[in-house]
């Protein structure tokens, strides 16, 4: 998980960015992207992506990097600007403003996938990186850990859907409960299954 970070590092790159998003299947919601600086060799035993790991075991660990991180930004597209863009422009733009809202500059950038997002900055996209490095599986962690709470207070707000269980993702409930009561603002009108 270290071998991307360790190869910076040993060049000097002591801000190192991990950058990944969460919220990309849903058809509803934002999709959250977020950035993460991690001092030079740390370790977080057990953090991998966070697709692998249980919510309980990604609620511990988004305590651990909070605990440990130089700095964090948090950042989304909302189903609107999702559906005017389309999903893969609006996890750029949400990955961008997660960079941009670090309270330092970073040195490096890793971006989980095989897209960069437009920033003047020095980086590589790298497929499978929430499983591959560190900083990325960190930020992973740390975005769905924060969607999956914005969900579950969009599930107070729109309680007819079940939000808190799917996370608007499109399961057969989500779908039951479209067809009987429409879409909502936030569900992604140009989804299938959703227009």
């Amino acid at each position: 998980m270290l071998n991307f970070e360790e190869k910076l590092w040993e060049r000097e790159f002591r801000l190192v960015a991990g950058v990944d998003e969460a919220g990309r299947g849903p058809l509803a919601g934002p999709v959250v992207a977020c950035a993460v600086v991690l001092p030079p060799w740390t370790s977080l035993p057990g953090l991998d992506d966070s697709k692998k790991l249980s919510p309980l075991q990604r609620e511990r660990l988004y305590s651990c990097i909070r605990d440990v991180a130089v700095a964090i930004s948090v950042a989304r597209a909302e189903a609107e600007e999702i559906d005017r863009l389309n999903i893969h422009q609006a996890s750029l733009l949400a990955m961008r403003r997660a960079v941009e809202g670090l309270g330092v500059e970073p040195e490096y950038v890793l971006v989980d996938g095989r897209f960069f997002p437009e920033v003047e900055l020095p980086g590589e996209a790298i497929v499978g990186g929430d499983g591959r490095s560190l900083c990325i599986a960190a930020a992973s962690v740390v975005a769905k850990v924060l969607r999956d709470r914005l969900m579950a207070e969009y599930d107070r707000v729109y309680p007819q859907y079940g939000f808190a269980r799917h996370k608007g993702y499109p399961t057969p409930e989500h779908l039951r409960a479209l067809r009987k009561h429409g879409p909502c603002p936030i569900h992604r009108i140009s989804f299938r299954g959703v227009k």
